[in-house]
């Protein structure tokens, strides 16, 4: 019934933060996303620009071997996920594992991994516009990079800006190309492997290129290590399903099915892929760091236009990942403004729910980024890429740390949960021993020092304002 408080406050509680399906403006979020969306969104958050370009360089270093990057990151990947699909299945939040170590560790421990992973996908903003830039400047000449990076900003600026089911929308279909062009390569390449391609150039068939250049491992344990880091990069956003699917209808239904699917998602999406593309290509050959893994298969096929075709599907892939990125930076701001740890302005919304000025807010300071990037591209900006090096494990820590903690209070105060982690507490200190492990190892090698240097700088200075700003609330309350 028109009218009724049902009708007109119909909202689910999400940690703190109340998510709503009507159209008030009233500073909460709306639950806009249907579940296909939320669908899509968890199939396709592990394929980024990285599996398409990134991995080249990770089959550069390791070689073969690769493949072992590749599966102790993916299960980490797993491992994480499922704990935070049990966080986020219980209490679905659009701050997500922020506004977990927020009540499991403390307010310090929320403040520091928020921001650090909203600056993650800030500085993700101007990397993503750029390389969308360069593909379309080298179709339509005419148009300066810079002009290209600019437009595409701001078209995605501009949908995420109205109703969450634009973005939905627009992921859905990105989500839906970029499936259908890694199904497309894996069944031509394992054609190819399987010596069942017609007139396939040269012999590609067998997988004698995993031990015939040097063998399996050609540059040690130490580079299958190194390419660990570069991987991880590219799984980062595999977590967005969770901050998304709290602004759905059914946000632990949306959370149980990704955090389910992500073993076939990366088995078949990573694994499986990275096995053609080091079966078909010799570790050695320059164009996988050059080029990218995908497009160096298709050459090594013989494919014609195999250039203009990876364009296409990295396009839309980069799309995809802007799109995500100026998404999941305006949720974490704006639930770090519904805590009191952000400017309270950001928590304003529109009528259809959105936080217009944690949208614009996250643009602005990416298109800042994106203006360094092109006045000063080896000073600057390479300096605040440079802190983004380590967040993917830190974050990835802080949930594991915050799963830990955040299990005895779910049980002690009775709460459902739908999602489980498995062999609980084993393979959560299992985590939690081996990310600071692989954390000691990047400040062992010199291409990976810079990188943690500069992510500990940051880190720290979050730290320090964050034990400031909680020690003051804690001041100001009562008792």
């Amino acid at each position: 019934m028109a009218g009724s408080p049902d009708s007109a406050d119909e909202s689910h509680e999400s940690g703190g933060t109340a998510v709503r399906t009507d159209a008030r403006d009233d500073g909460e979020l709306r639950a806009g996303l249907r579940q296909r969306h939320v669908t899509m969104i968890s199939i396709a958050g592990v394929i980024g620009a990285g599996l398409f370009i990134g991995s080249g360089e990770a089959i550069a270093t390791a070689g073969p071997a690769v493949l072992i990057s590749y599966l102790f990151a993916g299960t980490l990947v797993v491992l994480v996920m499922r704990m935070l699909g049990e966080m986020a299945a219980a209490r679905p939040d659009p701050g997500s594992f922020s506004t977990y170590a927020d009540r499991a560790i403390g307010p310090w421990a929320g403040f520091t991994v928020g921001w650090l992973y909203w600056w993650f996908w800030v500085l993700v903003i101007p990397v993503e516009a750029t390389a969308a830039a360069v593909i379309l400047n080298s179709w339509l000449p005419g148009v300066p990079q810079w002009g290209w990076a600019l437009a595409v900003t701001v078209v995605l600026t501009v949908t995420n800006l109205f109703a969450v089911s634009n973005y939905g929308e627009f992921e859905f279909w990105f989500a839906l190309l970029k499936v259908i062009a890694i199904i497309a390569f894996i069944v031509f390449g394992a054609l190819a492997v399987l010596g069942l391609l017609p007139g396939a150039a040269g012999d590609v068939s067998g997988l004698s290129r995993l031990v015939s250049n040097g063998g399996f491992v050609p540059n040690g344990f130490g580079a299958v290590v190194a390419a660990v880091l570069i991987t991880m990069f590219s799984f980062m956003g595999t977590e967005i399903v969770t901050i998304a699917a709290a602004e759905s209808s059914d946000p632990a239904r949306g959370i149980g099915r990704a955090t389910r699917s992500v073993i076939w998602r990366i088995a078949v999406f990573y694994l499986a892929s990275i096995l053609l593309v080091v079966a078909i290509v010799p570790w050695q050959d320059p164009r996988l760091p050059e080029s990218g893994s995908y497009q160096a298969a298709l050459e090594v096929l013989g494919v014609p236009g195999a250039k203009a075709i990876v364009d296409v599907v990295v396009l839309v892939a980069v799309a995809s990942c802007l799109n995500s990125a100026l998404y999941t930076a305006s949720r974490m701001l704006y639930s770090l403004g519904r805590r009191g740890q952000a400017p309270a302005v950001v928590n304003r919304t529109t009528g259809q729910g959105v936080p217009r000025f944690a949208v614009l807010g996250s643009t602005l300071i990416g298109f800042l980024a994106v203006i360094a990037n092109y006045a000063f591209p080896e000073q600057v900006f390479s300096t605040l890429l440079a802190t983004s090096g380590a967040v993917a494990l830190l974050v990835y820590l802080v949930i594991a740390v915050s799963q830990l903690r955040m299990r005895r209070i779910l049980e002690r105060e009775g709460s459902e949960m739908p999602v489980r982690m498995w062999a609980y507490p084993v393979l959560t200190w299992a985590v939690i021993v081996a990310i600071p492990a692989v954390l000691v190892y990047m400040g062992t090698r010199e291409g990976s020092r810079f990188d943690l240097a500069m992510t500990a700088i940051i880190a720290v200075a979050v730290v320090i304002v964050g034990v400031v700003l909680a020690r003051r609330t804690r001041d100001r309350s009562p008792g």
